[in-house]
């Protein structure tokens, strides 16, 4: 019986956090993707590979591992892997200017068990805890356009894109190699 009503205490504690409306607040604006919820909450950005191994750079990796937002109320790990933007880009570029710090976000978390999906998230805007001031999460474009110089022009970013192209020339439009594929384009557009 001791057991059993310890178990119902911690379980009870669990449940304000557990049943915390997320969307109080948010301005979040809706993508109209199944399962989607605003949500807005405070958490401190991670580098999710550290916060499941240990290993951890200094600087979250410097925009090559995927971050995380470690939610304040729950100690949940919520996964953001979209920003503002059309394009599904990921949201490193948007995080990693506040790694390791704690923030307040903006945006979507979808949530459905049948589909296996919990805790992903689409940031759609950013602060640091007290701030006034909120950061648009559409930086990847710019960010991209800066490191990429030399694709500059005119189309779609990823019609330009270095690594883009070298995946098309190394393995054809439909990835199962630049010969294998000739036969399938000439059927598909003949």
């Amino acid at each position: 019986m001791k057991h059993l009503l310890m178990m119902l205490a911690f379980t009870g504690m669990a449940l304000p956090a557990g049943a915390q409306d997320f969307s109080q607040g948010s301005e979040a604006k809706p993508w109209n993707l199944y399962a989607e919820q605003p949500a807005r909450f405070e958490a401190k950005v991670v580098d999710i590979l550290c916060e499941l191994t240990g290993d951890c750079p200094t600087d979250c990796g410097g925009g090559v591992r995927q971050l995380g937002l470690l939610r304040d109320v729950d100690n949940v790990l919520v996964y953001p892997n979209k920003n503002a933007q059309a394009a599904f880009t990921g949201a490193v570029v948007e995080l990693l200017p506040f790694c390791g710090r704690q923030v307040e976000v903006d945006g979507l978390l979808i949530e459905d068990p049948d589909l296996k999906a919990t805790n992903i998230y689409l940031v759609q805007k950013i602060r640091d805890v007290g701030d006034a001031e909120w950061t648009a999460a559409n930086r990847w474009t710019k960010v991209w356009a800066e490191n990429n110089p030399e694709a500059d022009g005119k189309g779609p970013w990823f019609r330009r894109d270095p690594r883009v192209k070298a995946e098309i020339a190394a393995h054809g439009y439909t990835g199962i190699g630049v010969e294998e594929e000739q036969q399938f384009i000439k059927e598909l557009f003949e």
